[in-house]
């Protein structure tokens, strides 16, 4: 493996928009954190030195996968959670190269892990569990009740990883060890919805009552960073002003449903603005 990894540091260290580059040798009988390939290598580079994103081969009996990113999207991809395992690559690997300490001071931001990636991580978690929520409401009340326990079995895993993050810590794949030790309570909750001997609808019931009464209570908290938002300026936003902010952009948010629920909660005030003299049809806008 020392081997590979010199072969790795050479061919890399002088290509030209190579910025770091990390490798995790996954050595468990059940490599899930590299797509079971024994080696994971991610190469981060310059947008226009990349060609082609993913590559797999095999060099000395090993069966490597390697993945080239520019800075940008890694970022995105911390952000938007769109591949879980960034995260534990990137505090778990091996970095062979790292131009300007790129990776390095990365590592170091996660470890602390900043306010405003904790803000965002929450609100991205609490827009999924809010829709999963209301779609199985949706479905139960129409008698859709296999629907209605997916939607709701969704639902509770992005409030498990709401109650990881409330803790300073990242959710991994296995969210349920982690809220065992963190919170029993949510996981007596999954216990109940995934082997009680109850009907379906009545553990589908179940675990939406408490989600009426636990995780709607932490709305607030969980909106800190579009409440905070709507409180840089005294003037109403527009929907999109809010969806293009630097803080929301790249977030896989839903927006308008949770500006919809805080408006409810009178968290957000909704003011009507007239877009012509005529005052025949109103703009709605959002301000704190």
């Amino acid at each position: 493996m020392e081997h590979l990894k010199s072969f790795l540091l050479n061919r890399y260290k002088d290509q030209e928009g190579v910025i770091s580059l990390i490798s995790y040798h996954n050595t468990t009988p059940f490599p899930s954190h590299t797509d079971a390939y024994d080696l994971l290598v991610v190469v981060v580079a310059e947008h226009e030195h990349i060609s082609r994103s993913l590559f797999h081969y095999i060099k000395e009996d090993y069966r490597i996968q390697e993945r080239w990113i520019s800075p940008v999207d890694l970022e995105l991809w911390l952000f938007n959670g769109d591949n879980r395992n960034i995260i534990y690559w990137i505090l778990q690997g091996e970095i062979l190269l790292d131009q300007s300490t790129y990776l390095e001071s990365l590592r170091h931001r996660l470890l602390e892990f900043p306010d405003l990636l904790k803000e965002q991580k929450l609100l991205m978690e609490f827009s999924l569990f809010l829709n999963k929520f209301i779609q199985s409401k949706e479905y139960l009340a129409e008698g859709h009740f296999l629907d209605a326990y997916s939607n709701i079995l969704e639902a509770l895993h992005h409030w498990a990883r709401i109650v990881i993050i409330e803790e300073d810590n990242y959710p991994e794949l296995t969210v349920w060890r982690q809220v065992r030790l963190i919170n029993p309570g949510v996981y007596k909750l999954y216990e109940e919805l995934t082997l009680s001997s109850e009907t379906i609808r009545q553990r589908v019931e179940l675990v939406i009552l408490a989600c009426e009464f636990s995780v709607m209570s932490k709305m607030k908290s969980c909106c800190k960073l579009l409440l905070r938002i709507l409180e840089e300026r005294t003037t109403p936003w527009r929907i999109d002003e809010i969806q293009s902010h630097v803080d929301l952009q790249h977030l896989r948010v839903n927006v308008s449903l949770l500006l919809n629920k805080l408006v409810k909660k009178s968290l957000v005030r909704e003011v009507a603005v007239s877009l012509d003299d005529t005052f025949s049809e109103l703009e709605l806008r959002y301000t704190s």
